[in-house]
């Protein structure tokens, strides 16, 4: 028995086969649904009617939230690396005493 899935997932009205694990389905339609609703989004909003112009925004935004989220997980360890040198700091000051 095959853990492999063959699945059709259509995006920018086209049609793509593919061949995938189980596990990957529910992101990949979701992800499917998300990017197809962008695209009628972006029709709605910028009369573009072209399906590359539109999938190339689309990648565009995507690519530019997930930037942003990389950029924000940075800040965020970042910070977490202050927050235990400075419990180390007041551990030594303490243990000091």
């Amino acid at each position: 028995m095959s853990d492999k899935l063959k699945i059709k997932l259509t995006l920018a009205d086209r049609i793509y086969p593919m061949t995938i694990t189980a596990d990957q389905e529910a992101s990949l339609r979701a992800s499917a649904k998300k990017i197809d609703s962008m695209i009628k989004q972006l029709q709605e909003n910028y009369a573009v009617r072209d399906k590359q112009d539109v999938l190339a925004m689309c990648a565009l935004q995507y690519a530019a939230q997930l930037e942003k989220q990389s950029e924000n997980n940075e800040v965020e360890e970042s910070e977490s690396i202050k927050i235990n040198e400075f419990i180390q700091l007041i551990d030594l000051h303490l243990a000091t005493y």
